[in-house]
This record gives structure tokens, sequence and C-alpha cells, in this order.
């Protein structure tokens, strides 16, 4: 697969009963823009437990990115850079959309049973530090659809020997999300401008 002057950046579809999902809103925000010569495409992920692969793989097949950021959501006070996904879907405390929940289930049968990250994290981390933007390294990305698309698109690039930066990236909650809730969040503003340092970081490197 022939790589173009692309940074594919992707974000879940709104969770549960939830109408709006802060991590497919910040990656729209940036969706067309250039930087350093990349342009920016973006893909909203569907949380459907078994179509997650294939809506990824289409969005590999068709932009032919040089790099790419998945991003989800989480309850966290920071822009979280996750540094490894494992073969585990656990689905405990809520299902997917789809209704799939998911128990101490691998996500590929004989896979490996973890991937690390693509993504240059430490640099990452002192750009978003450096913009006074809330950020940290983190070693968990959970057992729910941001760990899943996580470990599937290392897999993906394993799979077809693609050395392209790629991981993923949780985003923190919105505040009219979080009302009387008393949970962090962060507005959207912040959020995709911390997305523009992690995208405008890596099109430097490539």
């Amino acid at each position: 697969m022939a790589k173009r002057q692309v940074i594919l950046l992707t974000g879940f579809e709104p969770i549960g009963e939830s109408d709006i999902n802060p991590s497919i809103l910040a990656c729209r925000r940036l969706e067309g823009r250039i930087y350093n010569g990349f342009k920016i495409e973006v893909g909203e992920v569907a949380l459907r437990f078994n179509e997650i692969e294939q809506m990824l793989v289409d969005l590999m097949d068709t932009h032919k990115p040089s790099a790419v950021v998945s991003t989800g959501q989480s309850s966290r006070a920071y822009i979280s850079l996750e540094r490894v996904a494992i073969n585990l879907a656990d689905a405990s405390r809520i299902p997917y959309n789809c209704g799939a929940k998911p128990r101490d289930q691998r996500i590929i049968e004989d896979g490996p049973t973890a991937y690390f990250t693509g993504l240059p994290i430490r640099t990452l981390l002192e750009r978003l530090t450096e913009a006074k933007i809330p950020a940290e390294i983190s070693n968990t990305a959970g057992t729910f659809g941001c760990n899943q698309i996580f470990y599937l698109l290392m897999r993906h690039l394993d799979k077809r020997q693609l050395n392209i930066p790629a991981g993923f990236i949780h985003v923190p909650s919105l505040p009219e999300q979080v009302v009387e809730k008393k949970l962090p969040s962060m507005s959207l503003y912040t959020t995709a401008m911390a997305l523009e340092v992690v995208v405008e970081t890596l099109s430097s490197l490539l």
C-alpha cells in the first residue's frame, strides 16, 4: 500500500445514551487542514464490536496514510498518550453500541499479547506540555473499544509491514457531558488544540 501525504485521524461515534463524542468532534476540527504538506483526513468509527476492524481497514485502504492517530473518549483529566494495546476485550462496565458485551475475550484468538504504540509519545508529551495542555503517558488503554481499535490498528500495520507512526490517544469528556457528575473534563477547543500539536509534530518528523 503506497503511502500518501496524509495523516489519518479517527474518532468514535457517541457512546450509549450520549449524543456527542469529543474524540470525533475534535478530529473534525482539523479535517482538511494541511500541516507541513500533509493533509488531515478523518474517519468516524462505529462502536460495534464486530465492525471496528473492517471500518479501520477500509479507512486505511482509502487514505493510504503516512501516519495514523486513533482517538477515543475517557473519564480522565488529561490527554492520554497510550503506550500499549492488549489482546483483551472486556466490556463489563458498559456494552458496545451494538449491545455486545465481551468478557475476558481475546480480540484476535492467535494474536500477540500486546502491541506497543508507534507514536513518539515522549516527544508528543513534551510538545503538549510546552503548549500548556494537560497531558500524560498512559500505560493502560482499558479493555473496551479504545483498546480494541488501538490493538487492531497496530496489528494491521504489523501484518502489512507498514512502518508508519501510529497509535492511540484518549481525550477527556466535554464539560457538558459531566455536569453534576463531578468528573474531569476538557473543552473541545483545548482537545482540538492538543490534536493539532500532535499532527504538527508528526508531520514535522515524517
